[in-house]
């Protein structure tokens, strides 16, 4: 696993908590920290989300290292 598919995985879990303090809480965290749903903060995190999830569809189909 190389430096790009561990940072993918981080992005994606920091999405992933921040979907689940949504679902839970109602609280959107990137949201706040990123001045709204449409900052600009928050749609370049949103959308780094987004492309690491992406990444991480190739994790999938990868053979044993």
């Amino acid at each position: 696993m190389n430096i790009i598919d561990k940072a993918a995985l981080l992005i994606l879990i920091i999405g992933g908590i921040n979907w689940g303090s949504v679902g839970l809480f109602q609280y959107d965290l990137v949201g706040a920290v990123g001045g709204g749903m449409s900052g600009i903060l928050a749609r370049i995190i949103f959308t780094l989300v987004g492309i690491a999830s992406l990444w991480c569809i190739s994790l999938l189909f990868r053979g044993e290292e």
